[in-house]
């Protein structure tokens, strides 16, 4: 296979795990459906278990590692795991290196999972401390530091905040104390914004996003150090069984190729969307790292290449049935939940959340619109969501 490890990294999303198939000359590498490979002629001193060696597609699959050799080198890293899904991929980072009387800092509002395994599970089962902390605040970071503390996860753009942590200086802060940085970098994709380049150990993306990008197909990575990622392809996932299907491992190899011009077209669009979004009378609040308004509107700038994702969340005037109501009367824009879709994608979160105490101010009282901004024309959307204003009286 090629180097193309000095090309541009819109040449590596196309090339980069592909190759001509060597029994048909496919110039794209098939989908290969097998749950077991054949065994060399002697398979005395075989490793069973090894997930770098093609036995058995619960330890690893033809086509996941291709995706992983991708992923890889969009990232920055010397190796990647790829698992059924992002969730699969965040409890194999703390599985891997959370050990029992151990602490954990992370930031406060994030993905529900994370939130549940960190505040819950974790502490109830293994006796982990977790201090949920704004990490847009790296003093607040610092203070939070304790003698056992082993790792930092971040969440950068957080969900759904999309609040703004400055990874290199919490790298630094962790790296002093002895601690591992996590990244969920989700809502950025690589494309946008590269962890491991700013000082963190690991960078974790669900797949199912803006990744693979078509709503197709579900999938977790997690890119860092070959060490690290050995430690949890060993720890996490050949013995807990969260095998990525070959199916969707290809699907998203697939959705990598055209990455780098669907983030380029989904941020554009948010920008214009949030813009709109803040000068109309009865939005009370809008949430987009692209805005000067943003509270780390200079932190997104500098680590995220100029663009800023497709995700915004916002409010409108009125209570829960009103919010209900604009939601409803949306006609291109659907209501449904994830992001990172080819089709934008809206969803209410009422007052209620059980992580609300956390959130800022301004998203408490009637709760707040999560949009994920998809590929469509901006003047569509905004057509779209002036209509829904209309239609609900605001």
């Amino acid at each position: 296979m090629a180097d193309y490890s000095k090309s541009d990294f819109i040449t590596r999303c196309i090339h980069v795990g592909n190759d001509i198939d060597s029994e048909t000359g496919a110039i794209r590498r098939p989908i290969t459906m097998a749950n077991s490979y054949r065994l060399p002629d002697d398979a005395s001193t075989l490793n069973w278990s090894d997930p770098n060696n093609l036995i058995y597609t619960r330890t690893t699959s033809a086509n996941q590692i291709y995706l992983q050799e991708r992923l890889a080198s969009l990232e920055g890293g010397e190796d990647c795991v790829v698992l059924a899904t992002g969730v699969a991929a965040l409890a194999g980072v703390f599985f891997s290196f959370i050990d029992k009387d151990a602490h954990v800092i992370c930031t406060d509002v994030s993905y529900i999972a994370v939130y549940r395994l960190l505040h819950e599970y974790f502490p109830d089962k293994y006796g982990i401390e977790v201090s949920l902390v704004d990490t847009s605040d790296p003093e607040a970071v610092r203070q939070a530091i304790r003698p056992n503390t082993r790792l930092i996860h971040l969440e950068t753009p957080g969900n759904p905040t999309t609040r703004v942590s400055d990874i290199a200086e919490i790298a630094k802060i962790a790296h002093e104390a002895g601690a591992l940085v996590s990244v969920d970098s989700t809502f950025a994709s690589p494309y946008i914004q590269r962890p491991l380049e700013l000082g963190a150990d690991l960078v974790i993306h669900s797949l199912t996003k803006y990744i693979n990008g078509h709503g197709d197909a579900m999938g977790g990575a997690v890119i860092g150090k070959k060490e690290l990622i050995d430690k949890i392809k060993r720890e996490a996932m050949v013995n807990i069984g969260g095998a990525i299907s070959p199916f969707n491992a290809w699907l998203i190899t697939r959705g990598v190729v055209t990455l780098p011009l669907r983030m380029k077209q989904h941020s554009e669009t948010a920008l214009k969307i949030a813009e709109f979004l803040e000068n109309h009378p009865e939005v009370t609040f809008v949430a987009y790292p692209g805005l000067k308004s943003h509270p780390q509107h200079a932190i997104a700038k500098k680590q995220m290449h100029g663009l800023y994702s497709g995700v915004l969340s916002f409010g409108i005037n009125g209570d829960v049935a009103r919010h209900n109501d604009f939601v409803n009367s949306l006609k291109l824009i659907i209501s449904a939940v994830s992001i990172g879709h080819d089709e934008s994608l809206i969803v209410y979160t009422g007052p209620d959340d059980e992580r609300i105490h956390f959130y800022p101010e301004e998203f408490r009282e009637h709760g707040f619109l999560r949009f994920s901004v998809g590929l469509e024309s901006a003047n569509d959307l905004i057509a779209d969501l002036t209509q829904a204003f209309e239609k609900v009286g605001l």
